[in-house]
């Protein structure tokens, strides 16, 4: 709870129209300053203005990933329940809240455009763009040895890209499931698979963020070198979580967090790599725990632009 003087200060902030359209907009995920002033439609240093405010006041949080500035509402302050009250009387059907909602998900199609746009241009060569990255044969070494050879009923990778993971790890299952949410990563996933005579395997195009798949129907999910390109990675653990059975395992692996901010341009990832509290709080809101994280180093060769890739694994209770 906020002390009297910190809750004044949160009113005071929250008192003019932008900032409260500020506070419904980031009640809805986390935006950089350019994403803010496309759905207000407002300049950048009028915007940045109000967030200045804002933070100060506990109402909202920001946090640097390179070069971007991230702002999300509060979670932690004394007035993160006064941010998340005020947008309980916010109604959805406000003229301007609908127009707000509308610039959202603009911005929102917009980033996965930009997503799908690189998928689609290296769908052919995209084994070759992760090889570049990282050794993918003591990647998927490391991968083997967290699953095992333990048999499972069903099987689901998400974001399974070329099937790779897929190629691995479906005999191990009765039934398995990849999904994409490119059709060219399908194309490509299934020419693999057919080649590897995996005629119980499927794959499906669909959105990490809002599967179709029921709840507590797998035994283990995978979710390899995804993350990182997701504005909300956190819904995209909570949606595996979902998809646990009792005592089910979800194995991750992604770049570690880094600083190379010319893959953000070159190779439209979203996230700088992944940390190891985020892992853990992410799972923790999603009912489950790391109950193992392990990383790899990059080759020595690759000097500066290397990049470590960690491993988590994450129990549903």
């Amino acid at each position: 709870m906020a002390m009297i003087d910190e809750l004044l200060a949160g009113l005071r902030a929250a008192g003019e129209e932008t900032r409260l359209r500020l506070l419904f907009i980031l009640s809805r995920g986390e935006f950089n300053v350019s994403e803010l002033t496309t759905i207000l439609g407002q300049s950048q240093p009028r915007v940045s203005r109000h967030l200045k405010l804002m933070v100060e006041a506990g109402l909202i949080q920001r946090y640097r990933e390179g070069a971007w500035m991230l702002f999300r509402i509060s979670t932690s302050s004394g007035n993160a329940e006064l941010a998340r009250s005020l947008i309980r009387f916010m109604a959805d059907d406000d003229p301007q809240v609908a127009r707000d909602l509308e610039r959202i998900a603009q911005v929102k199609a917009q980033r996965q455009a930009d997503a799908q746009a690189y998928f689609a241009e290296n769908a052919e060569n995209w084994t070759a763009i992760r090889a570049y990255h990282v050794a993918e044969e003591k990647t998927e070494e490391a991968i083997r040895e967290l699953v095992g050879d333990v048999h499972v009923d069903r099987y689901v990778d998400l974001g399974t890209g070329t099937g790779r993971m897929l190629e691995m790890f479906a005999p191990l299952a009765d039934e398995a499931v990849g999904v994409d949410l490119s059709r060219e990563m399908l194309s490509f996933a299934r020419a693999n698979l057919g080649q590897a005579g995996l005629d119980h395997v499927q794959v499906r195009q669909g959105d990490i963020s809002g599967l179709t798949l029921q709840d507590a129907s797998a035994d283990l999910v995978t979710l390899h070198q995804v993350l990182h390109f997701l504005a909300d990675p956190a819904k995209a653990i909570a949606e595996a979580v979902r998809l646990l059975k009792p005592g089910g395992r979800l194995v991750v692996a992604d770049f570690a967090s880094h600083d190379l901010e010319f893959l953000r341009e070159q190779f439209a990832h979203r996230r700088l790599g992944i940390a190891h509290y985020d892992m853990t709080s992410w799972a923790k809101a999603a009912g489950a725990k790391v109950t193992k994280h392990e990383q790899l180093s990059p080759p020595a060769h690759l000097a500066q632009e290397g990049l470590a890739v960690a491993f988590w694994v994450i129990e549903k209770a």
